[in-house]
């Protein structure tokens, strides 16, 4: 269904002509009625000619305003841009107009209400100047249509105008999203929101997530257009009951959506535009940025071109091509609008640097191949939020973690520069410890893994990664040192200690992988033939053998004995039962 937004100079007759057209009157408020100034948003529906069923949107036109009526225009198709005959072009017809080109809304017919205050010849030059302001935007050519809201001279016209521009092709599918721009309770029925859904057709029952505060409600009924029905699709004004969560905890400005299906931004990277009263964008300026029904603060981090890094206060659920409003809350005015480019850029000089790389019209695969180039790894579920799609095809994934194929081959040739110098800085060991491979290259250890896998020169050697081509091997001075040691120890059971024996910590590892050394407990070590001539002794021993026992068969002390018979506990050789032991 289309969604249609007035747009237009204050007191030009938009809620009148919207009055007119759907017999609702758009101003809610009584403050409205007794002003006849509209203040906030306004909400009504036709059926146009063609028996199309159309939701309008009608903002306020008072420049105090401007942020309510930003919050309405956004998720717009149509927009019916209101300017009255008798007063001709004004300021915020302008900043109105501006507001619609920067958002690219394409499609427009405008009002030229009052027309039964004016002769022929006023009626032909504000038509000719309506004309000509429209020259250079996104609204150039539209149909200007006279109409009096008051006697309905050309209403029929305007209707027709509409029908023939809304488009022709459905909202496109996609993550359902709905920005929420009215919440209240219902007595009886709990807390009621209203926005326009984009994206994706909803259902009574579902769940969903309230952006971005990160609660979480059911959708117990659908309305729209004061109907109830079972689901809604998108393109239509729409009024959910939620349960699970309060009406003061939803408020204009969030977003719902799917669990889990959106990531919040705090800093993007987004292609600007400026409208055509302004110049140049003052990077120092107080900025304000309209997304949806969303309005915060907002710094320029940095502007090359057209290219700009924006923080923003409130993080908010962001997307690739998400378009947006720019503001000067100095100066009161907008001075650009744009699309988001990066929603969740890794460095500013990067995102200026790359972010024009990114194209959102290409669609969501391409927007993540794009995202995930600049990235080099991401996540997989972060990714897929911020380019509105999965992954692209020729990524590689490794656990929760997807890799761009141009990353993955600078991560290899890290890795094997990174082992490669661990065996010239340890050449007795048998490869760099996985872990600490991950750690050098600041991935997880299940990319490390798929790395290593992935390279020709590596391979996995229990824990640890060394090059295929890689033997240890000990120096002259190493081996002396080895023999050395050996001859120690072959000296009697009451071994010297590993400290005693000045053996390098790697010489030792090497001989106790290789088996020619046995490690009994820290700092003890035993020759292979020494501990055969210990397990021999044990078979002596009956059941229920004592530490004494043993000292008296083995003829060694204390400082032996236990941690001998320790060891053997541990390898199952002896099963202790209290201060006694049996042989298995």
């Amino acid at each position: 269904m289309p969604l249609i937004g007035t747009a237009g100079h204050v007191d030009h007759g938009k809620s009148t002509l919207i009055h007119r057209m759907t017999g609702r009157d758009p101003d809610r408020w009584a403050e409205e009625k007794q002003r006849g100034l509209t203040i906030d948003l306004g909400f009504a529906w036709a059926t146009l000619p063609g028996d199309v069923e159309v939701s309008f949107v009608d903002v306020p036109g008072h420049g105090r305003f401007l942020k309510n009526m930003l919050a309405g225009i956004e998720a717009i198709d149509v927009a019916l841009l209101v300017v009255a005959a008798d007063e001709g072009w004004m300021p915020q017809s302008e900043e109105h107009l501006a507001v619609l080109d920067l958002l690219e809304v394409r499609k427009g017919v405008v009002a030229l209400t009052k027309c039964d205050l004016v002769d022929e010849d006023l009626l032909a030059l504000a038509s000719a100047e309506v004309e000509e302001r429209l020259a250079g935007t996104t609204l150039e050519g539209s149909d200007v249509v006279p109409v009096s809201g008051l006697t309905g001279a050309g209403i029929e016209d305007l209707e027709r105008a509409l029908a023939l521009t809304l488009p022709d092709d459905a909202h496109p599918s996609g993550r359902r999203r709905m920005w929420v721009d009215r919440s209240f309770p219902v007595a009886g029925a709990g807390t009621v929101i209203t926005g326009s859904l984009l994206g994706g057709p909803i259902s009574r029952e579902d769940l969903v997530a309230i952006y971005p505060v990160g609660r979480d409600a059911r959708v117990r009924s659908i309305q729209s257009h004061e109907r109830s029905l079972d689901s809604v699709g998108p393109g239509r004004r729409v009024a959910l009951n939620l349960s699970g969560i309060s009406y003061d905890e939803v408020t204009r400005g969030d977003m719902v959506g799917d669990p889990g299906a959106w990531h919040l931004s705090r800093r993007f990277s987004a292609r600007l535009r400026l409208p055509r009263f302004v110049e140049d964008l003052d990077r120092r300026g107080s900025h304000q940025l309209h997304v949806g029904t969303a309005s915060t603060r907002a710094w320029l981090d940095g502007l090359e071109g057209d290219i700009a890094v924006i923080r923003i206060e409130t993080a908010l659920p962001l997307t690739a091509g998400e378009r947006f409003i720019l503001r000067d809350t100095g100066r009161r005015m907008v001075v650009a609008g744009g699309r988001v480019l990066d929603p969740g850029p890794k460095s500013t000089r990067s995102a200026l640097r790359r972010s024009g790389e990114i194209d959102p019209d290409l669609g969501p695969e391409m927007v993540a191949a794009a995202l995930l180039a600049i990235r080099g790894i991401e996540t997989a579920d972060r990714l897929e939020a911020h380019a509105g799609g999965p992954p692209p095809s020729g990524a590689i994934s490794a656990g929760a973690q997807v890799v761009d194929p141009g990353r993955a081959r600078q991560l290899i040739a890290a890795a094997v520069d990174a082992v490669s110098s661990w065996h010239e800085s340890h050449p007795l060991r048998p490869g760099m410890p996985l872990a600490t491979l991950a750690g050098r290259l600041s991935v997880s250890q299940d990319l490390a893994e798929l790395i290593v896998g992935e390279s020709a020169d590596l391979e996995r050697s229990g824990p640890d990664v060394r090059r295929a081509d890689h033997a240890p091997g000990m120096s002259e001075d190493q081996e002396r040192a080895w023999v050395r040691a050996r001859d120690e120890l072959r000296a009697g059971l009451d071994v010297p200690s590993e400290s005693e024996l000045k053996l390098e910590p790697d010489v030792v590892a090497l001989k106790i992988r290789s088996g020619e050394l046995v490690r009994i407990s820290p700092g003890l070590v035993f020759l292979p033939d020494q501990i055969e001539r210990l397990r021999a002794m044990l078979g002596k021993l009956g059941d229920g053998f004592t530490v004494a026992d043993f000292r008296d068969v083995s003829g060694l002390t204390r400082k032996y004995a236990v941690p001998f018979l320790e060891w053997a506990d541990r390898e199952g050789l002896t099963v202790r039962r209290g201060d006694t032991r049996r042989v298995r």
